[in-house]
């Protein structure tokens, strides 16, 4: 995979579970004044929130996993990106979950877990050294 300078980095943003999409919002409008091109999803559904980030060229989804959520999606949307030969798409996670699950959540495919209560300007100093555009 090639990566280019020339392009802003495109985040989706989505959530596992129910609730607290004012914050995803919220966190979607910081992320585009910081300048990413950013689409909200509210997608659950591993497979789906795949086709879209297909379908809306991102370089990298968010997950934002609230309280009741089955954090095995995250493994899943892994194992989409890869089927769908998307596999540089990558993935962070973030929200109500342990510190004892951070393992996991990375062995899921995630590159990094930001834990409740994180500042988003350390979310967007993380995504501006670590998400770069691709080029198919």
């Amino acid at each position: 995979m090639r990566y280019i300078a020339d392009r802003r980095t495109r985040i989706l943003l989505g959530k596992l579970g129910e609730g607290y999409r004012d914050s995803l919002v919220n966190l979607a409008e910081a992320f585009r004044e910081a300048g990413f091109e950013v689409v909200v999803t509210e997608l659950q559904d591993p497979e789906a929130i795949v086709r879209s980030a297909i379908q809306e060229s991102v370089d990298h989804i968010g997950i934002t996993i609230l309280p009741g959520a089955e954090i095995k999606a995250l493994g899943e949307i892994r194992r989409v990106l890869e089927r769908e030969q998307v596999g540089d798409i990558t993935i962070t996670a973030g929200g109500f979950l342990e510190q004892r699950d951070v393992p996991r959540i990375k062995e899921m495919g995630a590159k990094a877990f930001f834990p409740r209560g994180t500042p988003w300007d350390n979310l967007i100093k993380w995504a501006k050294e670590n998400i770069r555009p691709r080029v198919d």
